[in-house]
C-alpha cells in the first residue's frame, strides 16, 4: 500500500497527516490477512479492527509504503479451526519513505470469526474488513 505524494494527505507541515497513515496502515494489515488466508478464506466470516496502537517516529516525506504482516502461529490456529469459534489475531505495520527509513510503526487487535459451515450465497460478502464496525 502507498500514499503518493499529493496535497490532499499532508498536514499543515508538509508532512503526510496522521490520519492518512493509519488508513495505510489500516489497509495493508487487511490485505496482509486476506493474503495470507486466501487458500481458506471462505471459512472466515469476519474481521474486525478492535485496538491499535501508533508510534510516529519521524516526518513522513514524500511517498510512503505501508508493509504489514499478521502473527502467523494465531493465523495457523484460526484457519486449521474445526468449528464456528472467534479468534484473537495480531498484527504489524510499517510505513517507509522513499530511502526506506521507518516513519511510523503500528500493531493492530483483530478478532475474527471462523466458521465450519458453508460460505454465503453468491453477491454477499465473506468478509468484512471494516476499522471498527465490522461492515
Amino acid at each position: 500500500m502507498e500514499i503518493p505524494v499529493t496535497p490532499d494527505v499532508t498536514n499543515h507541515m508538509g508532512t503526510v497527516h496522521a490520519g492518512a497513515l493509519f488508513t495505510a496502515a489500516d489497509i495493508a494489515g487487511a490485505a496482509a490477512f486476506v493474503g495470507a488466508a486466501a487458500a481458506r478464506l471462505d471459512t472466515i466470516a469476519r474481521l474486525v479492527l478492535r485496538g491499535a496502537d501508533a508510534s510516529y517516529r519521524k516526518p513522513a516525506l514524500g511517498r510512503i509504503r505501508a508493509v504489514a504482516t499478521v502473527d502467523e502461529r494465531e493465523l495457523r490456529t484460526i484457519l486449521a479451526a474445526d468449528h464456528d469459534e472467534r479468534f484473537e489475531l495480531s498484527g504489524k505495520a510499517l510505513l517507509l519513505d522513499d530511502a526506506d527509513v521507518v516513519v511510523a510503526k503500528f500493531t493492530f487487535d483483530y478478532t475474527d470469526a471462523a466458521r465450519t459451515h458453508p460460505p454465503a450465497p453468491p453477491g454477499r460478502g465473506t468478509l468484512s474488513a471494516c476499522c471498527t464496525c465490522g461492515s
